[in-house]
Parts: structure tokens; sequence; C-alpha cells
């Protein structure tokens, strides 16, 4: 399909927005934020003010980007690792004997959401009440599209705010080694964030950090699955899991794309966009853009250079871009190392959701040592 679009129509007028499939016109449109911004008219979740700093476009963007970015840096990361090690083999003790487990159920849902809430210093119970949010927001039963998100997430959103207007209390109370407390303390120019400006950080934090590192899971897992020559090579040369993971977010780009509306009148590709209308950047057609990836229908976890865009690019680029590399890397490094060999359950059909690209279900099989 991406292929399709970007030959044959490189710039698309769905129903829901304009669709970009060229590497050019989707790096001009994440960069360009005066065109194409990000913030709320861009996609609405039922919050109430911009989620911070996703929906808050330069410069404003940047002051925030300060405090945030060094919470997430590769070095921050290296120090949380061992405790994620622990959470896999933990989450991994549960089915090894078993010889059988639902991948999404048992693994990719409750391990990035376990990550988060021991990343933000909240409670470990709390996870099904978080996961519950999340599907609520994300995935709206019914789901009409984009202009009724609103009415079917605002109540859901409000839970959220009241949720963390407690735990904000609770670590002003009590600060701990942990991303709120290290938000409450932050200061932008001499002043400490607002409750407000806290709170719309959580709010993106939840939902972006619940489901972005499930869908990479699964996709990554099933290709794995069905991909036995791959799987051995990660197996059996465990040195190149950082550019396998690489490779498998450039193919199969969990986040497809993203959303962005216009803030004048412009054109991309000869096509007419006027202001106010939403643009998505189809980031898995970046991805496989001849123009930028020799060989693009080619697996190879070999590949270097990869600047895919799978995390994004401009100013908005992921946030937690190195927190998903490290629990990828742990959740692929220990799953192979105990559980070397494994295939989709026969006769399973795989059901895949719709925008954010995970599957309902993954029932694998594999054998105890």
């Amino acid at each position: 399909m991406y292929k399709a679009l970007r030959e044959s129509t490189p710039v698309f007028r769905s129903p829901q927005a304009v669709v970009l499939s060229r590497l050019a016109d989707i790096e001009m449109a994440l960069k360009r934020t005066e065109l194409f911004s990000s913030n709320m008219d861009a996609v609405d979740l039922g919050n109430i003010r911009p989620m911070i700093p996703l929906q808050i476009d330069p410069p404003e963007h940047a002051k925030y980007r300060r405090i945030l970015d060094p919470l997430f840096t590769p070095r921050e990361m290296a120090r949380r690792e061992p405790g994620v090690t622990e959470l896999v083999n933990q989450m991994i003790d549960r089915f090894a004997d078993r010889g059988e487990c639902d991948f999404h159920e048992e693994f990719a849902v409750p391990l990035p959401c376990t990550v988060f809430l021991q990343l933000l210093g909240l409670p470990l119970e709390d996870l099904e009440q978080f996961l519950e949010w999340k599907d609520h927001i994300i995935r709206p039963e019914g789901d009409s599209g984009f202009d009724r998100r609103h009415e079917t997430g605002a109540p859901t959103a409000q839970q959220i705010y009241d949720y963390f207007d407690r735990a904000i209390d609770d670590h002003i109370t009590s600060p701990r080694d942990d991303v709120l407390s290290a938000m409450i303390a932050a200061t932008i120019e001499g002043q400490p964030l607002s409750r407000e400006e806290l709170l719309d950080i959580c709010f993106l934090f939840l939902i972006a950090g619940l489901d972005t590192v499930t869908d990479s899971l699964d996709c990554f897992f099933v290709y794995l699955a069905r991909h036995p020559e791959h799987r051995r090579q990660l197996v059996e040369q465990p040195e190149i899991l950082p550019s396998a993971i690489e490779e498998l977010l450039r193919w199969e780009t969990p986040v497809p794309g993203v959303a962005r509306v216009a803030m004048q009148d412009t054109e991309v590709g000869g096509c007419p966009i006027s202001k106010g209308e939403r643009v998505s950047p189809l980031l898995g057609a970046a991805n496989t853009d001849p123009a930028e990836f020799a060989d693009p229908d080619r697996v190879d976890f070999t590949r270097n250079p990869n600047r895919h865009r799978a995390f994004g690019g401009g100013p908005h680029r992921c946030l937690g871009s190195h927190l998903a590399r490290m629990e990828l890397r742990v959740a692929l490094r220990e799953f192979h190392r105990r559980i070397p060999d494994y295939e989709i359950k026969p006769g399973t059909q795989l059901m895949y959701t719709a925008a954010l690209r995970s599957v309902e279900s993954l029932p694998l099989v594999f054998g105890v040592a």
C-alpha cells in the first residue's frame, strides 16, 4: 500500500486527512511546524489542554524538552535496565514451563505498562486501571473517527487528570527517585512547572508510554515467529540485537502515521491544502522509500546506515525513543535467551488493530527446556 501510494498519489486526499507518503514531503511536514502544527486540532483525545510537549510547537516546545530530555537519556535508561531485565524474566517465568502463552496479553501489554508505573513511581496495583484508561482513549469502542473523539475521550481524560493530581500531591509530600519527582523539582527560567503543566505532561506519558512499546513487541514477535532465519540470527548473534531492533522498527513501523494540521493555505506536491485541514505523514511509507533505503523491501538486520522515521522527526521526535529501545532490547534479548524457538499457534488468524499496529491476541507455542 505504501509503495502504491508513493508511486501513484504521493499526496492523497482521504476523507479524514491529506496523506503524505513520499519521504521528502514527510520530512518537510515534520520539520516545518509553522506550516503543519502538532497542536490540539491535529488530534483530540478528550484532553482539555494541550498534551506537553507533543501539542506545543516551537519555540515554546523547546523549553519543555530541555527539562524532559535529560530524564530519558541513554545513560538514564542504562541505569534502569537491570530493573527492566528482572521484570522481563519474572514475566517469562510465568509461562516458560507451560510451552505456550498469549504473548500480547501476558507480555507485550503488561511489560511497558509496569515499566511506566515504576518510572513515574506509581503503585503497580493501578496497572489494570491504566490499561482501561489507555484503551478508552486510544481505542474507544465503536470509534466513529476524529470528530467524536472528544466526547468519547473526555470523561476518561478527566479521570486521568484527577489521578495524576493526587499522584503529584503524594510525590510533593514524599519525593523519590522517579521521573515524576524529577519533573516536580525541575524549573524553567527559575520557575517550577505549574500544576497544569505537570498534569499535561503526565497525560501524554500515559497515552504515549503504554501503547507504542506494546505495538512494537507484537509486530516484532509476529515477524520473528514467521521468519525463523531472522530469529536464529538473533539467537546465534546476540550482538546484532541493537541494529536488528532498528531494522524491525523501520520495517514494521508500529506507529504507521502521525497527525498534523495545516496552519495556512499551502500546497504539497501540487496538491492544495487549506488552513485547518488535517495532514497525515505516513512514517511507514517514509521507512520504505527507496529514496532513502537501498532495497527497502528486504529486512536486513545489519542495515547501515538506517535513518528510519519510526520515532517521527523534526522537533516533535519521540521523547521516549531511548526508553523504547531499551525495553525492546531487553525483551528480545531475554526472551530469545530463554525461549529461542517458537511459532504462532497453528490455525491462528491474527487480527491487527486499526491505527497503532498491535494484534488483539498472539498465541505462541514453544518447546519446554
